[in-house]
């Protein structure tokens, strides 16, 4: 923050203030109850102190820098807390804020790579860690840094295809960060972080992206279906050929079928003479039942 004492009363405190009003009646007060040529001179020093007390002991805050000029060349970097100047010698060039602050920039209908006009938004958050190349390397470090960021935007912009912008916003905020840093470096100013708060891309564009990206997800569901029409497939080959191997197998799988079609709903089935003939329900129970006797009896 670049001021002037003239133009904003950084620095004045209550400290001063309550010393230069107990100089300023001391000094009436000693003029008016001892009247005689030299108590009117400590008098008078006494109020000239007064006057020049707040000009002289000045005070900046625990986050404040103050950067004093003797005769137009750099004398002190002052602060935090009360400090002394000599008044009409000193001049206080700047008072440094150096807690991290925040610049939003933008960059509108910016070309990506491949292309693409888009509108970005994003927010840069800054420190001053050198006071004095802050207050007198640069003119004004508030807009350099505001500009460097919207030009350090456009050109990764420029450099990134859309793709990148939209899913990699991680490493986006980190290559502006790096970019950003270095140029303010020599300024005393650190990026401390970079946040691309919105990437705006055309409504043409955005309902091409959405028609590709639903192709891409039905793409996916047939590739997947027919995944598991094939594992179907497999597995009904295998056992028609279990089947076909043992036919009684297949006889028994049929009554079973026919048993959980009917218990569920009790439903009554018709099923022809020549299907149950086909089944060979009695020699199927006929080989079953020796069967569960025999592991009875065990």
């Amino acid at each position: 923050m670049n001021t002037s004492l003239g133009m904003i009363p950084y620095g004045q405190n209550a400290p001063a203030i309550v010393l230069s009003i107990l100089l300023f009646l001391a000094g009436v007060l000693l003029a008016w109850s001892v009247p005689a040529t030299y108590t009117y001179v400590i008098a008078g020093l006494l109020v000239l102190g007064a006057l020049l007390l707040p000009l002289s002991l000045l005070m900046a805050k625990q986050w404040e820098k103050a950067v004093v000029l003797r005769f137009g060349k750099l004398q002190a970097i002052r602060g935090p807390g009360l400090f002394m100047v000599v008044p009409f010698v000193d001049t206080l060039a700047a008072w440094v804020d150096q807690r991290i602050q925040t610049t939003e920039f933008n960059a509108e209908q910016a070309l990506t790579r491949d292309t693409v006009p888009t509108n970005i938004d994003a927010i840069l958050f800054w420190q001053v860690h050198d006071a004095e190349r802050a207050a007198l390397e640069i003119a004004d470090y508030r807009q350099a840094i505001l500009r460097v960021a919207q030009t350090s935007l456009r050109e990764m912009i420029g450099s990134s295809p859309l793709s990148a912008l939209l899913s990699e916003r991680k490493a986006a905020d980190l290559q502006l960060k790096d970019e950003i840093g270095r140029k303010t470096a020599e300024w005393g100013v650190s990026a401390v972080s970079v946040e691309i708060r919105d990437v705006a891309i055309p409504a043409q564009l955005q309902d091409a992206m959405s028609r590709q990206a639903q192709a891409e997800r039905e793409k996916a569901a047939r590739v997947i279906l027919g995944s598991a029409e094939e594992e179907i497939a497999q597995k009904f080959l295998q056992a028609a050929n279990t089947y076909g191997q043992n036919p009684m197998a297949l006889q028994l799988r049929s009554m079973n079928i026919i048993y959980e079609t009917t218990k569920e709903r009790g439903t009554t089935i018709l099923i022809p003479t020549s299907m149950v003939d086909s089944m060979n329900v009695g020699g199927v129970l006929g080989l079953t039942a020796p069967a569960g006797a025999r592991s009875t009896a065990t």
